[in-house]
């Protein structure tokens, strides 16, 4: 069996969700299909770690796909003939995306279509194109995986799909989010927050994400009496950041709030072990990578009661209303003085945790594509 794997989001030094999914699925797929050869495609650059195992081969597919225009380019003739030359017997994709001008079977993995609930916060063009692409992809796809139950059926409501097309894989986390001793956690908090008890959002910020009401709320648990703990966000400002920016100008308390940028995987997983809570109170998510990874490190969460989260979350998360400052404030509020529903939401996680697996993941996506390869060769015939 012959697997083009589209593999841009695989960038080194610059991975977020869907780069970290690419990565950890990629990395299982050889051993799951012992059988098959690989082509990973990239659209720029890459680096030859990604390829190292013997049955994977690497190519860079011009031009670089990050504009409607580009993505056109790519996933309608540069990506489909590099596969068809190459003669992949399968197209993967793992971002969302497939062709639709290629006769190769595709799977795709569609982490989510937040642009149907949130047109407003995504660039005209990019929705345009999602608008007109994505019920085009889902439609020519031969098999479709999705992160959660949630989106799923989200899929289901808005396309029609028929239900025994789409498969659920869920998300992982690696293995050094793990919970920090005591000693660990004094010398993070005294790097970051001057010893101090800290709350810590972790991801792009970006209107999906909610950080401006974040800011709100944690300014308003500080006005009602609210300990010191500082704020910290882990993650790029990444666009219409213009809003958050105002809500931190404006606290009063904005000498605790800091945004960390993008930080390294294992600095990241050191600021999460550490903090007093995660608080992610995003608007939508297809699964919420976070909350898992909060569970692993032992730490209370603190999310919406929206989208996907309550079904990644359970028992192991206290639930706001996203889109209600004061109960986020609130939330805050209940997580920072009440020691014992954060070991119960701690002790939840650990119970929760065990659902989820990029062991899981892997193997529901080459499930997927073991089901393509035999009628392919039987065509081929």
């Amino acid at each position: 069996m012959r697997i083009a794997v589209n593999t841009r989001f695989l960038q080194s030094g610059e991975l977020e969700g869907i780069g970290y999914f690419t990565q950890e699925v990629c990395e299982r797929l050889p051993d799951l299909l012992p059988d098959a050869r690989f082509l990973f495609c990239f659209d720029r650059p890459y680096d030859p770690r990604y390829t190292r195992h013997e049955r994977v081969e690497g190519m860079r597919v011009f031009p670089p796909a990050r504009d409607p225009i580009l993505w056109d380019m790519w996933f309608e003739y540069f990506l489909p003939r590099a596969a068809r030359t190459w003669r992949a017997d399968v197209l993967l994709h793992l971002d969302g995306y497939c062709s639709l001008r290629t006769s190769i079977p595709q799977v795709m993995v569609i982490h989510d279509i937040a642009h149907v609930h949130y047109p407003a916060v995504i660039p005209k063009r990019v929705f345009r194109y999602y608008q007109k692409r994505v019920p085009a992809f889902l439609k020519k796809a031969e098999r479709v995986i999705t992160v959660s139950e949630y989106i799923k059926q989200d899929i289901l409501r808005e396309y029609g799909l028929p239900v025994d097309k789409i498969g659920v894989a869920g998300n992982g986390v690696k293995a050094f989010f793990l919970p920090l001793s005591a000693e660990e956690k004094a010398g993070v908090r005294m790097r970051y927050s001057g010893g101090r008890p800290y709350f810590f959002y972790l991801g792009a910020v970006h209107p999906r994400k909610n950080v401006e009401r974040l800011i709100q709320a944690y300014t308003r648990f500080r006005e009602l009496g609210g300990a010191d703990h500082p704020l910290l966000l882990g993650g790029r400002l990444a666009w219409q950041t213009k809003r958050v920016r105002m809500a931190h100008r404006t606290s009063p308390y904005n000498g605790d709030i800091t945004f960390l940028g993008y930080r390294p995987e294992r600095e990241i997983a050191e600021l999460l072990g550490s903090s007093l809570a995660l608080v992610y109170p995003s608007l939508s998510e297809g699964f919420g990578v976070p909350l898992l990874e909060a569970m692993h490190a032992e730490v209370p969460i603190l999310t919406s009661n929206r989208t996907s989260l309550p079904e990644v979350g359970g028992r192991a998360a206290y639930y706001v209303d996203p889109e209600n400052v004061d109960a986020i404030a609130g939330g805050l509020m209940e997580i920072a003085v009440n020691a014992g529903l954060r070991e119960r939401l701690v002790e939840a996680g650990r119970e929760r945790r065990g659902a989820y697996s990029w062991d899981n993941t892997a193997n529901t996506i080459s499930d997927a594509v073991k089901q393509l390869y035999p009628s392919q060769r039987i065509l081929k015939r």
